[in-house]
């Protein structure tokens, strides 16, 4: 096997990428190169691609990983802030670090991308020491692999990787043909209470639009943009993601793309925009100049609940955090990462940190699974 670093995604072919990706909108090429393309991510946003591809003898690609370089800690979702700021006070750098993810896409999905046909475990093991090797190279304090299924985290741990567990909460369709059938499962309480959420922002002469990437004139982006810009701004923040991103990808992944715009009449108000792949819906990002009651409820919920079940989706991952969502009838789910990190005093003082955060959150997952809104009945 033949192993080669990448510093841009157009170094390689993105039909054998997409080979070994799968469905996933954001392992796909157009997606990461959307983003390097755009600066978005790339050596001055802190995000220096550093992506490993794996040949057999033949040439042919088995095997990938999504990797960067980072000198920061932005757009990751999975937050390691404090445990660079004691590397700080303890007169070591965190950074630079390698990170394995999809930029600012907090979504499980594969990350050791590897041919059905090749040994996985072989092509896995090859990835993964070619990570640490290159960690060694540019004396990276760590490398993370952020949002893998749990059957994949567990692959990085035979190489002293360490496991971290948090809680996400998606929307699972239990055979509802209709938004009535959804309603129709939850208890009373809470089933009138999206009743009365609904009807709130239908009240307000609020209407919504969804439309796909093909649908995305110049104006509807210019839209887009300045919604998801807007919640960004503030928080003081500037947006990780720029027009000519979307405007790319409203091109080259235009059926995985999907926003939900809400109109006052002829007057856009706030967007949601999401991915889609197979069976599952996600919602990635949210703004709006107008606040109107149940508005974020609505366009970024019940929305997405609809297009699923017209489109015949099984899931729904509307994005991080957000216990209200709870009611709504999003379940707890579990979302992985594995960390590997190189100095053995803090390695040590992360593990112990790691097992104890475990527990809690599997505290915290169960405590929230008893308040969910079905039926006791269901």
């Amino acid at each position: 096997m033949q192993i080669s670093v990448h510093d841009s995604m157009d170094s390689i072919a993105a039909g054998h990428w997409n080979r070994l990706a799968g469905g996933n909108p954001f392992l796909q090429h157009q997606f990461l190169a959307a983003l390097e393309h755009n600066g978005c991510a790339g050596t001055s946003s802190g995000w220096r691609p550093q992506h490993l591809t794996c040949a057999d003898a033949a040439g042919k690609l088995i095997g990938a990983l999504p990797l960067y370089l980072k000198s920061h800690s932005y757009g990751e979702y999975v937050f390691d802030w404090a445990w660079a700021g004691v590397y700080q006070r303890a007169g070591l750098a965190y950074y630079p670090k390698l990170v394995c993810a999809a930029p600012f896409s907090p979504v499980t999905g594969p990350r050791l991308l590897v041919d059905a046909q090749a040994s996985r475990e072989a092509v896995s093991q090859a990835l993964i020491r070619a990570a640490l090797s290159l960690a060694e190279e540019h004396a990276a304090s760590s490398i993370h692999c952020l949002f893998p299924a749990e059957r994949e985290a567990r692959e990085w741990t035979a190489h002293g990787f360490m496991l971290r567990k948090d809680c996400q909460f998606h929307w699972h369709n239990h055979a509802y043909q209709r938004f009535e059938d959804f309603l129709a499962a939850l208890s009373a309480e809470k089933r009138k209470k999206i009743k009365r959420e609904r009807r709130r922002v239908a009240e307000a002469g609020v209407h919504h639009l969804t439309l796909s990437g093909h649908d995305l004139d110049d104006a509807a982006l210019d839209t887009l943009q300045r919604f998801y810009a807007s919640t960004y701004g503030k928080r003081g923040r500037p947006a990780y993601l720029n027009r000519a991103f979307f405007a790319e990808i409203s091109r080259t992944l235009a059926d995985a793309l999907v926003v939900i715009f809400a109109f006052k009449g002829a007057q856009p108000l706030a967007a949601a925009v999401c991915f889609r792949d197979a069976d599952t819906l996600y919602g990635r990002h949210w703004g709006c100049e107008q606040e109107f009651h149940s508005l974020h409820f609505e366009t970024c919920y019940y929305q997405g609940i609809e297009y699923c079940l017209r489109q015949g989706l099984k899931h729904f991952n509307p994005g991080t955090q957000g216990e209200h969502k709870l009611a709504r009838g999003f379940e707890p789910t579990a979302t992985w990462s594995a960390h590997w990190i190189a100095e053995p005093a803090f390695r040590s003082a992360i593990g112990d940190y790691l097992r104890r955060e475990i527990a809690a959150v599997d505290a915290y997952m169960a405590d929230a699974g008893s308040h969910l809104p079905f039926r006791a009945d269901i």
